[in-house]
Parts: C-alpha cells; structure tokens; sequence
C-alpha cells in the first residue's frame, strides 16, 4: 500500500506521515530526492534553493524525475508513505502501483498561516502577504517543469479535511486505512502460481529461453523445475549444453539439447521425494513440449495452466486434448482496486 500526500503549506501533511509511520508505514518525501541532490552538489538546504533545484531537475530529466528516483526504492510487499508530491506527472509515476492512493490533506488559508507561524521555521513567510505569494509561486506555472501544486491536488483519490484537533484528522486517515484495505486487490490463485513460476525461472541456467513449472495440489505447491542441464552436470549457461552454446537458430538440433524442460524437472523432482502428484495442477511458463506433455498424461495431473505458447505444441495440444487433461492459457495481468485507478472520480469524498 503507497499513500501518496499532497497539499498546501500548513495543511498538516507531516501530521498524517508521522501518524502513518507510528503504524508501520515507511516514509519517503520527494524532499528528500531535493535535499540528498543539494548535498550532492554543495548547496545550501533552504526553501528558494530545493523550489529551484527540483525546477532545475523537472526540466532536465522530465516532470516526473523526483517520483522516479523514490519509486525505485519501493518494495512491493512494504506499505509506504510519499510526502510532497507537488507535480501531476509526480502521481502518474505512482500511480504505476495498483496498490497508491493520493491524499489531499486540506485546510483554510488563514489557519495554515497561523500553524507555519506557530512552528516559525527559520525559512517560513512572516507575514501573511508573503504567504499567500509563496502560495501563489508553488500552485502553478506557465513552465511546465516548474512546480504545478493545484494539478497534483486536483488529482487526490480522497480529501483530508484538516480543520480541528489532531484527533479528528487521526480518525480520518484510520477510516482512509480501513477502506483502502478493504479495496486492496490479491492475487488469484491462477495469478499467484504462475507468479511463483515466473520467479523460479529466474534461477534457469540454460543460455537459450528461461521456462519454469510449478505444481500444485490442494492450493499448495508440492514441486517446481526450470529448465537447465541435470543434476551434477556443468550448467548450460557454463557450456554444459553445446546445442544451446552453438547459439543456432530456434527449433533446431533439439535432439542434441542436453537441458531438461522445466515441466520434467518438476515432475522428476516429485519422484525423487517419493511425492504423489496424481490430479494435481501443473503451471508452467511456456505450453509443454511433446516429451512433457506424455509425461504429464502419464503422471496423472488433471490440468496444464500456461502462460506462453512454445512454437512446436500443436501436436502435444492435441495430445492433452484427447487424454482429458484440461488446458488452459493465463494472460498474467495487474489488475487495480476498484475506486483507486488512474481515472479519478467526478468528485473525490471529503473524509
């Protein structure tokens, strides 16, 4: 879960990341990317030198550049909090991440005046003249590269209303965390498997193609393989495989490839523990060759969910078809939560 903030000076954005961050949640602020880019060249960190250093940025490297450089450092299975998100393109670039919600945290003028004056930072206006035309600097620009505040608040997925004690604005972002969990999407089962799959190719040693297969059974997985040269053989990646070392064309010499498929490397290793995969489901990368798809009939498993076609499968389809093993292709997607993608509604609600 990405909770991106955005909003006016003295709306009480820090207040909502120091609320999150007290409840797990990991902080970034795209002032962050400003400030280690001033070190980085010997600059004073005051307000006018990050406004024109992320104007400097914006227009060398593109309007997205500082969510770019923070997006590069998220992990999916972490919850974060992103401060200071004062671009449109700044959204576009988390909105990526099915899982990013951007809050408008809000409140009056006069009283976001009151709070900077009450905090007196050294670099904040003093007067309320000087507030409202700093406001006016940060909202927008005819340069599309300089900070566009409005553009990115007009896109928020919900609004802060930050006008009374702390408690209320804690309510607030605890009923924003309690319906953001609710619309958060999971994988499916099939999106899952093959997911794990995907992952397992990874650890592929042959130089041609990367193909793994998981097996499942009761929705758990009792075996994987991907393809690569068999045990205690030189890998093929090593030149354990000439056929593939050769670097000929697709389709060619397949009598000669010394790699074992992914799908028979999951079947064998499930021999080799002496466990049963009879009715189980097989998720594999690639549709099966001919030699694994008779290795998948005569194994037992009742189903083949794939990912990608193999070039030379008519015959071995075929083959499935007529034992009655059900078939099926999966076009891996990223779906998004409902109420959360990158079309925001007519009128975000007001919490």
């Amino acid at each position: 879960m990405i909770i991106g903030l955005t909003g006016k000076n003295g709306a009480g954005k820090g207040e909502v990341a120091r609320y999150l961050k007290e409840r797990g949640f990991q902080y970034f602020s795209l002032s962050d990317a400003l400030r280690e880019e001033a070190q980085r060249r010997r600059q004073e960190l005051t307000r006018e030198t990050l406004v024109a250093l992320g104007n400097d940025l914006r227009a060398r490297f593109g309007p997205g550049v500082l969510a770019e450089r923070i997006f590069s450092r998220l992990d999916p299975e972490k919850n974060y909090v992103i401060d200071s998100i004062r671009h449109p393109s700044e959204v576009q670039v988390f909105r990526r991440r099915a899982d990013f919600v951007l809050a408008a945290v809000r409140a009056p003028e006069r009283l976001r005046f009151e709070r900077l004056r009450l905090r007196a930072r050294e670099n904040d206006p003093r007067t309320f003249e000087d507030f409202q035309a700093l406001e006016s600097r940060e909202a927008q620009s005819g340069n599309a590269s300089d900070q566009q505040l409005d553009g990115a608040i007009a896109m928020n997925d919900i609004v802060l209303e930050n006008t009374g004690p702390l408690k209320m604005l804690h309510d607030k972002v605890r009923e924003l965390l309690q319906e953001f969990s609710k619309k958060e999407v999971r994988p499916e089962w099939d999106d899952y498997f093959m997911g794990i799959a995907k992952v397992v190719a990874l650890r592929s040693n042959c130089m041609k193609r990367k193909v793994a297969a998981v097996i499942v059974k009761d929705k758990r997985i009792i075996s994987t393989g991907y393809n690569g040269t068999p045990r205690g053989v030189r890998n093929c990646s090593e030149g354990g495989c000439p056929r593939c070392n050769s670097v000929d064309a697709s389709g060619k010499g397949l009598e000669e490839c010394l790699c074992s498929h992914a799908e028979e490397n999951a079947i064998v290793q499930s021999a080799y523990h002496g466990v049963s995969i009879k009715e189980a489901v097989l998720y594999t990368t690639y549709s099966p060759c001919l030699i694994c798809t008779k290795m998948i009939i005569n194994a037992g498993l009742r189903e083949v969910v794939y990912n990608m076609d193999y070039a030379v499968a008519d015959t071995a389809m075929r083959l499935l078809a007529e034992a009655g093993v059900v078939v099926r292709k999966l076009a891996v997607a990223v779906s998004e939560p409902p109420g959360f993608g990158p079309e925001p509604a007519e009128e975000a609600p007001h919490l």
